[in-house]
């Protein structure tokens, strides 16, 4: 493809935002989800703490249904997901149709998984799509360009949860290094000196997980 325009670049980084922030999440949900029904105290408005989300459920009950599936809650697994179809579907020349269809296809794995008896199983298959989705992109996506910016906006988001989520030094490093070779071929224009921060925050004795958080959101 020729030139990409702004709106063409905004829309290729956030696909790649919120098919990480589905993924991600969707992991942790699903890890939690076992624990939830047991518990006897409420640890739900732990996971919103950590992800930076209100809480909005009122009970453990309430947010297992409802931040999966509810689309009309905006920090929702199925919002994040419709808007990376949003995204997708006007990027369909840019990414082309196979791309496009793991999206729809997990899409079609949630909504089974609001009706089953067993969520986790389709919940599941949403992951293993997404992960498809990365997949067919990097293998039949032409430009290089376009493949840079969506993954720059999923190593973004992977490290702005990673660090809310308190991972450890060696996966923050990791997701931090990646992101740094990504951006500078996407083309975006970002801040250098906070890439440079980054590098140098997660090498301190004790993580400071909110600069992380906040050089990572003010990169671009």
């Amino acid at each position: 493809m020729g030139i990409i325009s702004v709106e063409q670049t905004d829309r290729l980084y956030w696909l790649g935002r919120y098919s990480e922030r589905v993924y991600t999440t969707l992991r942790l949900y699903s890890h939690s989800f076992d624990t939830m029904i047991d518990e006897i105290t409420d640890s739900y408005q732990d996971f919103c703490r950590m992800i930076d989300i209100p809480d909005v459920y009122g009970s453990k009950e309430a947010f297992r249904e409802q931040y999966p599936f509810d689309e009309n809650n905006p920090d929702s697994i199925l919002s994040n997901l419709l808007r990376a179809y949003d995204n997708a579907i006007v990027l369909r020349e840019e990414i082309g149709s196979e791309t496009l269809s793991y999206i729809q296809l997990a899409i079609y794995d949630m909504n089974r998984a609001k009706v089953s008896r067993a969520p986790l199983i389709e919940m599941q298959r949403v992951i293993d799509n997404i992960l498809a989705f990365w997949g067919i992109a990097d293998d039949s996506i032409d430009s290089e360009q376009v493949r840079n910016i969506i993954k720059t906006g999923k190593r973004i988001e992977r490290v702005d949860l990673y660090a809310r989520l308190g991972a450890g030094r060696s996966e923050l490093r990791r997701e931090i290094n990646r992101l740094a070779p990504r951006i500078e071929r996407s083309g975006i224009r970002y801040k250098k000196e906070n890439m440079e921060h980054l590098k140098a925050l997660v090498e301190e004795p004790e993580i400071p997980y909110y600069k992380i958080v906040e050089k990572v959101e003010t990169i671009l």
